[in-house]
């Protein structure tokens, strides 16, 4: 690998609507029949990467785990500009909850560390929450797993050698800059950047001329208590969506009495 660094993304299929529906026995997401995208803050930590490859030649590694369908996702991955794509799929990983996700990912990336001989050239970066679950867990999770430093809610990045400065939102108002050594994770905002759409060419050599690597629990060695229902700690009990409370108010009349009127409302509501 010389002394390229490695980026690991990682990457979430999930579901193309509001609304999902949730298997009663096993407490899961049932994905079958529903439309399927790549979650969007997660292609914002892949042009990140992709932006780095292109300033300092550095290899971008999509990682996934999922059903084989999720292939598609790394499909996508790749059309952007991925170097490398590899799904985690197995029967053993279904159900798998915050925990063992974040145990099942980092053992891939410390599998693919070990088999390109690299132990400390390497960021991983994830997007900060995905919109199924929306727990913002399983970055935090890889980076103990894996034993470096995190950096969440990122906006800004800045790679120099081998260390990183990041803007972080620390509040809504306030702004932190951190600087950490490498390897360290970080989980990106969306006003980091804006992805880039695949161009036909990327699409044509994602599906004729790179792979797909498979990997299963036996491939990283994952402890079998660790992994899918077993390895899962918590439990959903129930996901809905909340019923909107309060009545729609429409103000009438001319812009400074809809104004007065707006903030009559607001400070009787002690908003403001």
């Amino acid at each position: 690998m010389g002394d390229k660094i490695q980026i690991f993304v990682c990457i979430k299929q999930v579901p193309g609507v509001q609304e999902v529906k949730i298997d009663p026995k096993t407490n899961t997401l049932i994905r079958e029949g529903i439309l399927s995208i790549t979650n969007p803050l997660d292609k914002n930590a892949l042009e990140l990467a992709l932006s780095l490859k292109e300033k300092h030649g550095a290899e971008v590694i999509a990682l996934s785990m999922g059903p084989p369908q999720a292939e598609e996702v790394l499909r996508e991955a790749l059309a952007m500009g991925a170097d490398q794509a590899y799904l985690l799929t197995d029967k053993v990983f279904a159900g798998a909850d915050t925990l063992a996700t974040s145990y099942t990912l980092s053992l891939a990336i410390k599998k693919i560390l070990k088999d390109s001989k690299n132990k400390s050239k390497f960021l991983v970066f994830c997007g900060t929450h995905a919109i199924d679950g929306d727990t913002a867990q399983v970055g935090s999770m890889i980076a103990e797993e894996l034993g470096i430093p995190q950096i969440t809610y990122v906006q800004k990045f800045e790679l120099k050698e081998d260390r990183i400065i990041v803007q972080r939102t620390f509040r809504k108002e306030e702004v932190v800059i951190i600087e950490s050594k490498l390897p360290s994770l970080i989980s990106v905002l969306k006003e980091i950047n804006i992805p880039r759409y695949p161009t036909m060419l990327g699409i044509m050599k994602a599906y004729d001329k790179k792979k797909i690597t498979y990997l299963d629990s036996k491939a990283i060695n994952a402890k079998e208590n660790k992994i899918g229902l077993k390895g899962s700690l918590t439990e959903v009990w129930k996901i809905f969506i909340p019923e909107r409370k309060g009545e729609q108010i429409i103000l009438e009349g001319t812009n400074e009495e809809i104004a007065r009127k707006l903030w009559t409302n607001l400070k009787n509501d002690k908003i403001i």
